[in-house]
């Protein structure tokens, strides 16, 4: 019989670094939390089913273009992280972070199936003393529900001979100022000695933690900021229809609106929501609200008008293309500028663009893009027959070639100026020609 792990020895354990960290997912978090963690002086395995991002890795590089591989490589030459898709090295970590995906259905409803998996994987290896914290994002009760009965099938006990903790991801990609480890990390667990192992892991690692009252709880925590952020945007995008058929420029007004410095807080409209977070979380919470038949009105309407933003952006450009050039969209050349979701990153989950390229093609549109961070379009389950779609070169005559260039995504290394200079058209859902003092007589926003 195996003696359940003392609480003061691994305490002990963690603060002197004999501790080794597992984290399951090495993308856009789980890679970040690692690289903290080596910073920190713990010794990393990283686990994820993707081979190639695993040679990668263990070649030195990230694959990630604001995560530098020079840190990763010098933890690989000194023995302290290496990467492996084999699952069977589980039973090595002390900790275990899993950070892997929570997609949506096609019926939008939460698919669970890589935390499952994840879950089932470590516990055909739990051993006394490990913690495992989840930090993907899902619904509340997720970690209790779904991971514990997985973890505690081992016969094993939560609390005493195992531990087991929430931890929501808060991860802003190409933010140099609010990094991973600059962000305090909240924490909940259903037991106090999990809460303690979980805290005292993190305080080593993250600037500042801050336990709650249960993993639930810290899930909501997460669910709660994105829909602050989905709600938000939702209500400037619809503001920004309202204000257009007035003739009033959005941009100009939250510009004045921020001014004030209590009671207000600014957000910009866009072409829609890109990005893990704010479109596809909400509907996280909004599925296990029917569980307690509560409707979710207001956080459902924000997502349908998200939604329908990439549509309005079409509609503009129709109405664009008619008024100033005399033409359809059909058989019209266009260029967007941008694949990714969001500026100075080429990380293109859920990004808008996608479905504007391709509502513009269904409606007969030829679409090009150009983006100095996506160099060719990856494979989405959405959009498949828009993957290895290479970015192209932009020039004085190749701008002129176009119909018209939509600004789906306002990079800082793109030239308005040259951009507005040489386009016929340029449809501007991101108010760059302004901020940037660009010729605005052949621009429309959008």
């Amino acid at each position: 019989m195996q003696t359940p792990p003392d609480l003061q020895e691994l305490v002990n354990r963690i603060r002197t670094r004999d501790y080794t960290i597992g984290i399951m997912g090495l993308g856009y978090v789980g890679l970040p939390l690692a690289m903290i963690s080596l910073d920190a002086g713990f010794k990393v395995i990283g686990f994820d089913i993707d081979a190639s991002r695993v040679a990668l890795l263990n070649r030195g590089e990230t694959g990630i273009d604001h995560l530098p591989g020079a840190a990763i490589k010098v933890a690989v030459d000194s023995k302290r992280f290496r990467a492996t898709s084999d699952f069977a090295d589980l039973s090595e970590p002390d900790a275990i972070l899993i950070a892997v995906p929570t997609p949506l259905t096609r019926n939008r409803e939460p698919n669970l199936s890589f935390v499952e998996n994840s879950a089932r994987a470590i516990a055909e290896r739990l051993r006394p003393g490990q913690l495992v914290v989840l930090e993907s994002t899902t619904w509340p009760g997720t970690t209790r529900e779904v991971v514990q009965p997985l973890l505690e099938a081992t016969n094993l006990s939560l609390g005493k001979d195992f531990f087991l903790a929430y931890s929501p991801e808060r991860v802003d990609p190409g933010n140099d100022v609010h990094t991973t480890a600059t962000v305090a990390k909240v924490i909940g667990a259903d037991d106090p000695s999990s809460l303690q192992v979980a805290k005292e892991l993190y305080d080593q690692i993250i600037v500042q933690t801050v336990p709650v009252a249960s993993t639930a709880t810290a899930e909501a925590v997460k669910l709660t900021e994105n829909i602050f952020r989905s709600v938000n945007i939702a209500l400037v995008n619809e503001l920004k229809v309202i204000f257009d058929r007035m003739g009033i420029d959005v941009w100009e007004v939250i510009e004045a609106a921020k001014t004030k410095p209590f009671g207000y807080m600014a957000f910009y409209p866009g072409p829609g929501l890109g990005g893990h977070c704010i479109p596809i979380d909400p509907f996280y919470l909004t599925w296990k609200a029917r569980e307690y038949e509560v409707t979710t009105r207001f956080i459902e309407l924000a997502g349908e008008i998200n939604t329908n933003m990439p549509h309005y952006v079409v509609d503009r450009l129709v109405e664009a293309l008619d008024r100033r050039a005399g033409r359809g969209l059909s058989g019209s050349r266009i260029l967007v500028i941008g694949m990714s979701y969001k500026k100075n990153v080429g990380d293109t989950r859920e990004s808008p663009s996608l479905k504007l390229i391709d509502i513009m093609e269904r409606r007969g549109a030829v679409v090009d893009y150009h983006d100095p961070y996506v160099p060719e379009i990856p494979g989405t389950r959405e959009y498949a027959t828009l993957a290895g779609r290479p970015s192209v070169d932009i020039c004085a005559s190749s701008l002129a070639s176009y119909d018209a260039v939509v600004i789906s995504t306002d990079h800082d290394a793109i030239d308005w100026q040259n951009i507005t200079k040489h386009a016929k058209l340029v449809l501007d859902t991101r108010n760059a020609c302004a901020r940037s003092q660009s010729r605005t007589d052949n621009v429309v926003k959008a």
